[in-house]
């Protein structure tokens, strides 16, 4: 036991930044989801198009090759990026496009007769999005983003790819220094990246009940 309690010592420091990345890139990708998933439904075509093309691409490749894209082939564009903000730009990229499936879906979800009575109230395309659409959407994509979240701390221990010192690189550095070490390490990270999830999961079964509950009062 006491092996274990002495990784996990070890890796702590690396929980912090995994926690940093997790909420730098979170906030990226709601954003980006909110703006997507908008895009998404715009009465633009040539704006739904772009934002399917960005939607599609990032969801349709690798989130490994994206972080390394963004970290290691860049800078020949003249591109640098830190290994942290590579890491906050294509997690928040990659899982802001899967965010903004939920947007759309949420958005299309609403009856057309609010729309209709909108329209009949004599409110703007704006107004209609902001008052009547919007409010009644979010409730239905809390669940969504609640997974997006645990799914997002999954992802961030790939950042240990690009030299970051998150969790995960330092299981690898303990594990490399001692290969007696390999079971203890990843069982002790196994639980280290359950104990940052655990408030995730915690809130995203609070927002589906929350959600669930809303949608039966309607």
């Amino acid at each position: 036991m006491s092996k274990y309690i002495d990784i996990f010592l070890k890796i702590l420091p690396g929980a912090l930044v995994t926690i940093e990345i997790l909420l730098a890139s979170a906030v990226l990708a709601f954003a980006v989801a909110f703006i997507a998933g908008l895009g998404r439904v715009s009465r633009f075509a040539v704006i739904r198009r772009v934002t399917a093309v960005y939607v599609e691409l990032f969801r349709g490749t690798s989130l490994l090759v994206q972080l390394f894209w963004i970290f290691f082939a860049l800078p020949a564009f003249g591109i640098q990026f830190s290994a942290f903000l590579a890491s906050v730009v294509a997690l928040g990229l990659n899982y802001g496009a899967y965010g903004s499936e939920i947007v759309r879906g949420a958005i299309i979800a609403i009856p057309k007769g609010q729309t209709e009575a909108s329209i009949a109230l004599n409110m703007t395309n704006f107004q209609r999005m902001r008052l009547v659409i919007l409010p009644q959407a979010f409730r239905m994509m809390l669940p969504g983003f609640g997974n997006i979240s645990i799914e997002l701390l999954k992802g961030t221990s790939l950042v240990s790819l690009i030299t970051l010192t998150d969790m995960t690189y330092k299981g690898l550095i303990i594990q490399n220094s001692n290969i007696s070490y390999t079971m203890p390490v990843f069982v002790t990270l196994l639980f280290a990246y359950f104990l940052v999830a655990l408030p995730l999961i915690i809130l995203a079964r609070k927002l589906e009940k929350r959600s669930a509950k809303g949608v039966a009062n309607a």
